[in-house]
């Protein structure tokens, strides 16, 4: 058995535990174990990510207890892609933080790495009610975080964000207690045997509970009409948290994907493309009201908050095209948006403490220091999200665009380019307002901080590595969308792994033993 799958779990929960046990006022200590952590999380990405590379599916069963009734993680090519861009993120952010954000709470760097185990179990877990537990432990994380350094704000985003979660919670344990009343299972590959050979009598039940489901992940993602809730979320958050908040999102997504092409995909008989026609009007009217809210925010950082809806709605939009290059299209996205999103909330608290009491506010305020150096890294920012060339943001929108053939998806082409106008107005608006409309008396001088300024770099500098490395990414990309859309390599690696956990051949699965095991 390859232990290192758990590490990802073990680490930052162990971290996170000694973390606590430290003492309050030694910061600098917790600093260093912190940054250990996520650097080490990083390294066990690219591991995982370089194992997968080949196509194997690794399972790992605790206490060698088998499904139906054991813990399994499963690391297949988009686990480990999805582990590698939380830890690329999650490095240059918590290097953010610790330029004095980290000072403004106890329980910081400790709430911090239990929100990394949630993430990291969330992708890892080969079954729904571990999904639901991990789901659990990245929310109570972050509602430590989003409240992190108090205020009144926070406190109202924060009250709003726990709610929508909990009844998000209450939907999902509904969810999970009718397919387990049903198949007598909650194991991914367990259930998708059980849905393909599923009676007709079932399936108005299974179906319900797949669409709930998306309810929840819709929620947890910001699909429309669930999306108000993220940007005054993010926008109160203090900076580093927004940044690592970007990934959170795309946890949801992740979950809709392992739904719509896992339990729900082609090889579900009479359930197939079950959430297909509801993903597709739903995206778009995502991609629709998150540029509207682009172009009317107030803040940097609301501005920012709707971007976040916006690659949603983009990202579920080529999910709902159900083709390899679509979905090819979807995960070059998906690691762009992140890490560019991320580096733009950090760029614009820089921007905003040296404003003065104008802040983060779209409005004229006073000339700030080394604003040639915060305007050049902000216009970079600007052009990878908004989507121009020759950054990797226009690189991921062609590709879309390609995967999407006209007159059939005309709807989804006119969204996309209004899309990028809308966004390519609100950033010369807000450059403008922050670095050319600006009043006679300078700002205050402060120095630029070296751990800031380098993470933002850091995670800029990822856009330009997808760009300059397009082609090679894209195939390992177009690999990953294959083996998604093969249901049965999937189910036939963990249900044989699990029969047999010496063995790591990927055959094919006894359908009839399958159902027999499932049955309830």
């Amino acid at each position: 058995m390859n232990h290192v799958l758990i590490l990802p779990i073990l680490v930052p929960l162990c971290c996170a535990c000694l973390l606590l046990l430290m003492r309050r006022d030694n910061v600098t200590a917790a600093r260093g174990l912190a940054l250990l952590s996520s650097s080490i999380q990083l390294v066990i990405a690219g591991l995982l990510l370089a194992q997968s590379s080949g196509g194997a599916i690794q399972l790992y069963t605790l206490g060698s207890w088998l499904p139906p009734h054991g813990i399994v993680l499963v690391v297949d090519r988009l686990a480990a892609l999805m582990l590698c861009t939380t830890a690329v993120l999650a490095l240059p952010a918590l290097l953010y933080a610790a330029n004095g954000a980290d000072r403004r709470g106890k329980y910081f760097h400790a709430l911090w790495q239990f929100q990394l185990l949630g993430i990291n179990g969330a992708f890892l877990t080969g079954d729904l009610f571990n999904l639901f537990v991990f789901f659990e432990v990245l929310l109570m994380a972050s509602y430590g975080l989003l409240l992190h350094g108090q205020g009144a704000a926070r406190l109202r985003a924060g009250l709003q964000y726990v709610v929508l979660n909990l009844v998000g919670s209450a939907l999902f344990l509904i969810a999970a207690g009718i397919f387990y009343g049903l198949a007598g299972t909650l194991n991914f590959a367990d259930l998708s045997v059980f849905i393909a050979v599923a009676e007709p009598a079932d399936a108005p039940l299974l179906g319900a509970a797949g669409l709930l489901l998306l309810v929840v992940f819709g929620l947890k993602a910001a699909l429309f009409p669930w999306y108000f809730w993220l940007p005054r979320s993010y926008a109160v958050a203090s900076a580093p948290v927004a940044a690592l908040f970007a990934i959170m999102t795309k946890v949801g997504i992740y979950a809709i994907l392992r739904l719509a092409l896992l339990l729900f995909g082609a090889h579900a008989g009479a359930l197939a493309g079950l959430l297909l026609p509801w993903l597709w009007p739903l995206a778009v009217l995502t991609l629709v009201l998150g540029s509207l809210g682009v172009l009317a925010a107030t803040t940097l950082t609301e501005l920012i908050g709707y971007c976040v809806v916006v690659s949603v709605g983009t990202l579920l939009s080529a999910l709902a095209l159900n083709s390899v290059a679509a979905l090819t299209a979807l995960l070059y996205y998906l690691l762009q948006s992140t890490w560019s999103i991320g580096a733009l909330f950090l760029l614009v608290d820089l921007i905003a403490d040296r404003r003065g009491s104008v802040a983060g506010r779209l409005q004229s305020g006073p000339k700030i220091a080394s604003h040639v150096w915060l305007g050049s890294l902000f216009l970079i920012g600007a052009v990878a999200v908004v989507g121009l060339p020759p950054l990797a943001g226009f690189v991921g929108k062609l590709m879309l665009l390609q995967a999407a053939p006209l007159p059939d998806t005309a709807i989804l082409w006119l969204a996309l380019l209004v899309s990028s106008s809308m966004g390519l107005v609100a950033f010369s608006r807000a450059g403008s307002m922050v670095f050319w409309r600006v009043e006679a008396v300078p700002a205050a001088r402060m120095t630029l901080p070296i751990y800031a300024v380098s993470a933002v770099l850091m995670l800029l500098g990822t856009n330009v590595a997808l760009s300059i490395c397009a082609a090679p990414i894209a195939k390992v990309l177009e690999a990953t969308a294959t083996q998604l859309f093969d249901a049965e390599q999937y189910t036939a690696a963990v249900l044989m792994q699990a029969q047999n956990p010496a063995t790591s051949e990927q055959g094919e699965p006894n359908n009839e033993s399958r159902a027999m095991r499932v049955e309830p």
